[in-house]
């Protein structure tokens, strides 16, 4: 039976597997969004991606998405979850603050009703949730597969967040504030894999931020008053999300309860 404690596949076939999996979650944007500007074809090679993600896995000895960690072994969808809900409220919480600080404004149209919201709350699931898993299999499900000594120690989330950040090839002109955001991003969303074992707590951090985001943007007119300030809040509620996902992880030690699989 295939499982995570295959010995690892070789260092050139888990390299170039990289690059499978690093061109097919940068053709999205690259071919489909800047070169034809088709939404169309953006959205179709996104959706490529996961059975890529799965045949790639299958091509290293594993059972398919299991090669990034996305097993669905007991608890999963717990894992995925909980940190879905921490990333919402910590979005919802980062507008409201940041509103109330004077870095946002913030204006939800009066007409809004629950018969509109709903349809637009449902339909944003999907479409947040495809690019969210597949950046976490690029930067943090593969890094711990192929560095296994490595994904053992804290240094791990330092490195699939630099990973993380030069994932991000679209944004990198930006300059260092970007750099400074995304680093951080990728802190609390690899160490949400590191203490899980599991990339589901990893996918749904990243997919609740991206959803409350996108969400919140479809729903209201969102403006960010002071530009320079604005991704400094975003960047210090991911690194709230860190914290609590270490204490969260001390705690369930403090208890004798494991993340880990079972060996």
């Amino acid at each position: 039976m295939l499982t995570n404690d295959l010995p690892a596949p070789s260092q050139p076939k888990l390299w170039l597997a990289f690059i499978v999996l690093f061109c097919a979650y940068q053709l999205p944007e690259g071919l489909g969004g800047r070169i034809l500007g088709s939404f169309a074809v953006q959205a179709g090679l996104l959706v490529a991606f996961l059975p890529i993600a799965w045949a790639v896995g299958r091509w290293l000895g594993f059972r398919g998405l299991d090669a990034w960690y996305l097993d669905f072994r007991r608890g999963w969808f717990l894992l995925l979850a909980a940190p879905f809900a921490l990333a919402v409220l910590a979005k919802a919480g980062a507008l409201a603050l940041g509103e109330m600080a004077g870095i946002y404004g913030i204006a939800i149209p009066k007409e809004t009703s629950l018969a509109q919201v709903l349809p637009i709350a449902l339909g944003m699931l999907p479409y947040t949730f495809l690019p969210s898993i597949a950046e976490d299999i690029v930067t943090r499900g593969f890094l711990m597969r192929a560095l296994p000594a490595v994904s053992r120690q804290r240094v791990f989330i330092a490195l699939s967040a630099l990973l993380f950040v030069l994932n991000h090839i679209y944004r990198l002109g930006n300059g260092p504030l970007e750099w400074l955001l995304l680093f951080c991003f990728g802190l609390a969303y690899a160490a949400a894999l590191f203490y899980s074992r599991s990339l589901w707590a990893a996918v749904g951090l990243h997919w609740g931020w991206n959803y409350a985001g996108q969400l919140g943007d479809r729903l209201a007119n969102i403006d960010a008053l002071n530009p320079a300030v604005a991704p400094l809040v975003s960047s210090a509620t991911h690194l709230l999300m860190l914290g609590a996902v270490v204490l969260c992880a001390g705690l369930l030690r403090a208890k004798s309860f494991s993340l880990r699989p079972a060996p």
